[in-house]
């Protein structure tokens, strides 16, 4: 009965918030609009409510992210010469343990799965990522200090500090691989992006083995009303799923 409670009280919140508060607010407009036989413009409006939050619903979001991070199961026997590890955005003026600049949470994870494969295949690691702007930190410079803090040896690194983009991740890394001689690379990064590097390197003659991390979802279909609520969590998925779509749709027919 208590958790009941607190799962409608849940609900109702998320209507209290944004973006569920604006949801409500077109709605009154959509009442208005339609009292002052404004009709085209109120179904326009109760169109872009409806997509609106159908987009920010937890049971939306959810399936369209599975469905793009499914693209590239885990392999439970990955085998390869080296791991390559993009980044995903740090801070460089954020003081850590034992210096200036953090890598944020998406290239953490990233970096927590190359460092678990490098401990069981012990492989080399190459970082892939530069600084994108004066605000953020060196990916691929901060990467390699936390891997020595944690016991990673320095000649067990690679590192690729100028790219500024994933198009660039795959260029600059592919010129590395080959200049080492490295053919059979392992690519870490976030499942959601995976499917677009994978074919940034393929556009680069680089045929890597995939090797996802940072799952937005999980893999159960369990149903819950509480899915139904809308909620900025889900809508910020939901745009990185559509970001992925029509990058990932750029780089195959235009770049």
């Amino acid at each position: 009965m208590l958790d009941d409670v607190i799962f409608l009280c849940k609900f109702a919140a998320a209507w209290l918030l944004p973006p569920g508060i604006f949801l409500l607010a077109l709605l009154y407009l959509v009442r208005r609009l339609w009292r002052s036989a404004k009709r085209r413009l109120a179904a326009f409006a109760s169109s872009l409510a409806l997509i609106m939050y159908l987009l920010s619903t937890p049971l939306i979001s959810s399936l369209l992210v599975k469905e793009l991070e499914g693209v590239y199961p885990l392999p439970e026997a990955p085998a390869g010469d080296v791991i390559i590890m993009l980044g995903g955005g740090a801070f460089g003026d954020v003081p850590d343990f034992d210096g200036m600049g953090v890598l944020t949470s998406i290239p953490s994870s990233r970096l927590l799965t190359a460092l678990r494969l490098h401990k069981r295949l012990g492989l080399p690691i190459l970082l892939s990522g530069g600084q994108v702007d004066q605000a953020s930190g060196n990916e691929a410079e901060i990467a390699r200090r936390v891997l020595l803090s944690l016991g990673v040896s320095p000649d067990k690194i690679i590192l690729e500090n100028k790219s500024q983009t994933t198009g660039q991740n795959a260029r600059f890394s592919a010129e590395i691989l080959r200049a080492k001689g490295l053919l059979h690379p392992i690519l870490v990064t976030s499942a959601t992006h995976m499917e677009r590097a994978v074919l940034n390197f393929a556009k680069n003659g680089v045929q890597v083995t995939a090797y996802p991390t940072d799952y937005l979802s999980g893999k159960g279909t369990a149903f819950h009303y509480t899915y139904l609520a809308p909620s900025a969590g889900a809508l910020y998925d939901t745009t990185i799923v559509l970001r992925e779509r029509l990058r990932t749709m750029v780089t195959k027919y235009i770049e």
